[in-house]
């Protein structure tokens, strides 16, 4: 029995489909995003979520704070460039500074399973600690909880953070306008590829290590200077590909790629081709885009080149009118293809 103010929601597919969706893509492609916006969005209703940017931005008496939280599953635990405990400080510090935010605080959870080694935490705690001080933040708060052996995988982690905006821009897909270009701070796909040898056990010519690391402040520096930021987004589950497509979509933009100026490492690109995998898709813990005016694009890239996370900086597209959201790459001989989101993830397990 129900009445006027019960909550109802509506799926396109039965939950139980959803169940199977959720097991065998792990999530980041079209059904992920269909699970997200009729179940989650329909049932919690916040314009923040609404909004679907790597952490929400709440007005207070004394300024304005972004909030964030992200939950770490990597297989294996680690890897060539980082580890479970690096990544997940590594990718909430880059949530916030995606709103344009100053890291300021951290929580972290830990779920662990029964017999997991204490020299491997030691080691992921001391790899989180580490990263936290080097970002000039505290982990203030956390919790611990054991399940049974065979239940946990080892250990997940979860991470929030709050950090404090230093500028009045709203850094989001409404902002972004045509005209604008689309900045890369460096190559991509190395994450991913990297999980995903040292999982398979796959021995690369050379050794290709995670890109996993810390850019807030790269993106300070930006802010600082008072660029007018349109939107920014790390390029983690998804790759470019997908949050370029969701940008692109709630901005209702066309994003035009040009993928000769995106730079592809020689190594991810042959994995890539071996297994037929789109690079475009594939996970970065360590590259984030940025949409600003063009006339901006050339100070913007004068900063980021001075950083060593942006050193290998290029502008990569433009942005033009379009009556919906579409995402387009130019090849070297000018032929043009559409980018879609995937139906599920191409590597799973890999943040």
């Amino acid at each position: 029995m129900s009445n006027e103010n019960d909550l109802e929601i509506t799926c396109p597919l039965p939950i139980g489909q959803y169940e199977k969706i959720v097991m065998a893509h792990g999530g980041g492609g079209r059904l992920m995003q269909q699970l997200i916006d009729n179940i989650m969005l329909r049932a919690f209703g916040s314009s923040s979520l609404k909004d679907k940017n790597d952490s929400a931005v709440l007005p207070t008496q004394q300024g304005r704070l972004a909030f964030t939280t992200d939950s770490y599953v990597v297989n294996p635990l680690f890897f060539p460039g980082g580890d479970i405990g690096k990544m997940a400080v590594c990718g909430t510090l880059n949530d916030l500074a995606m709103s344009g935010a100053k890291p300021l605080y951290l929580s972290c959870g830990f779920i662990l399973e029964e017999g997991f080694a204490i020299e491997s935490l030691q080691k992921i705690v001391h790899s989180m600690a580490q990263q936290a001080k080097a970002a000039g933040v505290e982990i203030v708060t956390g919790d611990t909880k054991v399940v049974e052996k065979g239940k946990g995988d080892g250990i997940y982690i979860n991470t929030s953070g709050i950090g404090v905006l230093k500028t009045a821009l709203d850094i989001s897909p409404s902002s972004i306008k045509a005209g604008d270009v689309v900045l890369i701070n460096g190559d991509i796909g190395r994450h991913g590829i990297a999980i995903m040898a040292e999982r398979e056990g796959f021995h690369l010519e050379e050794t290709l290590e995670s890109d996993c690391a810390d850019v807030s402040g790269l993106v300070e520096m930006l802010v600082d200077a008072g660029l007018e930021l349109h939107g920014m987004r790390d390029l983690t589950r998804g790759g470019l590909a997908t949050a370029l497509i969701e940008i692109s979509a709630s901005a209702n933009k066309h994003i035009l790629l040009q993928e000769a100026d995106i730079n592809i490492p020689k190594t991810v690109r042959s994995v890539c081709e071996l297994l037929g995998l789109d690079p475009c898709y594939v996970a970065n813990e360590g590259r984030f885009i940025t949409v600003l005016p063009a006339e901006q694009a050339e100070q913007a890239l004068a900063i980021m080149h001075s950083h060593p996370l942006g050193e290998n900086a290029a502008i990569i597209g433009q942005v033009e009118e379009a009556e919906r959201g579409l995402v387009s790459m130019k090849n070297k001989i000018g032929t043009t293809r559409i980018l879609e989101l995937l139906s599920g993830t191409q590597l799973p397990r890999i943040c």
